[in-house]
């Protein structure tokens, strides 16, 4: 995947739809009901990184306060959905630790890498931050998905769709928007800025919701690297 062509059309569409009112609000995110759970191979972003990403998210607020905004603790990227959040999902399903040992084996194999936060791109739904990756980051999982495969264990892995970008998603429209041609403005004068490189020392394993808000994770296992 050239995951700038893929970034840029991602783009270009979203702030088509968002500049003529066709964008999409997200129903549950306000949901206390919201049952979805699964578990999540997350990578964090360092301080300096979320420090920059929240200068820009003030900038966001002034323009659209009412939107959801996401906390440095829990802006992440998806390493890999190994069972996607569904309704009844639960702990007690699954033996953690034969989850901890599989992936354990897997990135074992391999070393720290970095990952670059530069730009934005968009959704109908929400904004994000364009995240370049190594090689390193597809080859840990292609050899997820090949040991989850030759494993019984459960797992979801690439139902929705196979996962190739970096991104984190850092907004989400909840409320209709106030002034979207100024958000679509901000939106451009962001496009190509450098929120920062940061190195990948850790990976974790956690239970989550759909939006992996903290105080619903639980955080089931840290892998250095």
């Amino acid at each position: 995947m050239n995951l700038s062509e893929h970034y840029n059309k991602l783009y270009r569409d979203a702030v088509t739809k968002i500049a003529v009112g066709k964008y999409e609000i997200d129903p549950l995110i306000d949901d206390e009901t919201d049952k979805r759970l699964g578990i999540t191979l997350v990578i964090r972003p360092d301080l300096a990184t979320n420090t920059q990403i929240q200068e820009f998210l003030a900038e966001v607020k002034a323009i659209e306060p009412d939107q959801y905004f996401y906390h440095n603790s829990d802006i992440h990227i998806t390493l890999m959905s190994i069972i996607s959040c569904y309704v009844g999902f639960d702990l007690n399903d699954i033996d953690v630790q034969d989850y901890v040992s599989l992936v354990h084996e897997v990135l074992a194999r391999h070393k720290g890498f970095k990952i670059q936060f530069k730009g934005l791109t968009a959704s109908p739904s929400c904004i994000l931050i364009q995240g370049f990756l190594t090689e390193t980051l597809n080859q840990i999982r292609d050899d997820l998905r090949v040991a989850f495969k030759n494993s019984d264990l459960q797992q979801s892995i690439d139902k929705r769709y196979a996962i190739q970008t970096a991104h984190a998603t850092i907004v989400r429209f909840r409320k209709p928007l106030q002034n979207p041609v100024a958000l679509v403005n901000l939106l451009e004068k962001y496009r190509d800025f450098d929120f920062g490189t940061f190195e990948v020392k850790q990976i974790e394993l956690v239970y989550n919701d759909w939006y992996q808000r903290e105080r619903f994770v639980k955080k089931l296992h840290v892998f250095p690297i």
